[in-house]
C-alpha cells in the first residue's frame, strides 16, 4: 500500500457525502467526530475520507487549513488501520469539535481510539 493520500482517496460526490449523513454512524470522542458507512463500490481505493473543521470555532482560514491538513496527515499515516478496522470500503468524515488548535499527537491518539471503537461496534 502507498503511503500517498491522493484524489482518489477524498470524498467529493454530494451523493455519498448525503448517504453518509443519512445512513452513517456517528462516534465521538474530543476532539473528533467521526461519521461512517461502509458501502458497495467498484471503485479501487478501499476508502474515502473528507475533513471538516467549523468556521464559527475557528474565524481564520489558515487556522481552519492548518486542522484540515493535520488530519489529513493522521488519515494518510494510518491507512493501514483504516483497512483492518472496516470489514469493507468505506466512506467516512472527520470533524474537528475543539475551540483550540491541538498537536498532530493527539488528534492521531484520538482518531486511532475512533478506529477501535469502530470496530467493536
Amino acid at each position: 500500500m502507498d503511503n500517498r493520500f491522493g484524489k482518489e482517496y477524498k470524498l467529493k460526490s454530494k451523493k455519498q457525502i448525503e448517504q453518509l449523513f443519512k445512513d452513517g454512524k456517528w462516534i465521538s470522542k474530543f476532539p473528533l467526530k467521526m461519521i461512517i458507512l461502509e458501502v458497495e463500490s467498484d471503485e479501487m481505493v478501499f476508502f474515502k475520507a473528507g475533513v471538516s473543521v467549523s468556521k464559527r470555532n475557528f474565524k481564520r482560514a489558515v487556522d481552519r487549513n492548518r486542522i484540515k491538513r493535520l488530519m489529513r496527515e493522521v488519515i494518510r499515516m494510518n491507512k493501514k488501520i483504516i483497512q483492518e478496522n472496516t470489514r469493507r470500503k468505506a466512506i467516512f468524515m472527520l470533524m474537528y469539535t475543539s475551540r483550540e488548535i491541538l498537536d498532530y499527537a493527539t488528534i492521531e491518539k484520538t482518531f486511532k481510539h475512533l478506529f477501535a471503537k469502530q470496530i467493536l461496534n
